[in-house]
């Protein structure tokens, strides 16, 4: 059986550079946050190029969900699938969730917030991911009765290798030499917005070192980045640790 596995992050997180990674194993297809089309139609919300890729990308999750959980592509052993947590909507039914292996990648919100901020002017709870990352896992505890694997993006840039080989160890594969550095450029498997966000990933080649983000975040959102701490202080001490 192939291994389906969805890693589950919030926005402004090191999400493509985890997809370059696992991208860069010879025996893993990747896939770029599959249900982003289905969210901007269904939500209405303004991200750039948004009608390009509603056009461009399936908006009916129904027939998402059949290609996430249907036959790998190109028949890889491992089926590596972005997702961004806030992608799931209320409307998604949750039974098929049951037939991936999940994962999470966390961020401090403060440095998530101060760059989220960048893209998005008066952002929600709902927006940054973390309430969805709590319910998937919760929702996978009481499938399971396991703590799924949740790794934090500073210990990632801090430990490369050391991370990517207990992540691999968590959901039963080798760890692959290939994870830590990839070409430069875009791929055939970034989604239509890659154009949009992906500048920074297409001119990486392996994950850069950890650098703490020195921005204020303004007093306004003081409130938004307290109840962004409760949801992600749930998730880091459940970490998988350095």
């Amino acid at each position: 059986m192939p291994l389906r596995l969805a890693m589950w992050s919030g926005p402004r997180n090191i999400s493509t550079a985890m997809m370059r990674s696992w991208g860069n194993r010879a025996d893993t297809f990747v896939c770029d946050e599959p249900f982003y089309a289905h969210y901007l139609k269904a939500t209405g919300i303004d991200h750039p190029g948004r009608d390009e890729v509603i056009a461009h990308h399936e908006t009916d999750w129904r027939k998402v969900v059949a290609w996430l959980t249907g036959p790998t592509p190109g028949g890889k052993a491992v089926f590596y699938q972005k997702h961004m947590s806030h992608h799931l909507l209320p409307n998604i039914e949750r039974s098929w969730l049951d037939g991936l292996t999940h994962c999470f990648l966390i961020r401090d919100p403060r440095e998530m917030l101060t760059s989220l901020l960048e893209h998005l002017p008066n952002p929600t709870l709902n927006d940054t991911g973390l309430p969805q990352q709590i319910e998937l896992v919760h929702h996978v505890q009481w499938r399971s009765g396991r703590t799924p694997p949740i790794v934090d993006a500073r210990d990632v840039l801090e430990a490369p290798r050391h991370m990517l080989e207990l992540l691999c160890g968590e959901v039963g594969v080798a760890f692959d030499e290939a994870m830590l550095s990839w070409l430069p450029g875009r791929r055939a498997t970034d989604g239509i917005w890659a154009k949009h966000w992906y500048e920074a990933v297409e001119r990486s080649t392996g994950f850069q070192p950890y650098k703490p983000k020195q921005e204020p975040l303004p007093d306004e959102f003081t409130t938004l980045f307290e109840q962004c701490m409760e949801c992600y202080s749930e998730l880091h001490v459940r970490r998988l640790r350095a």
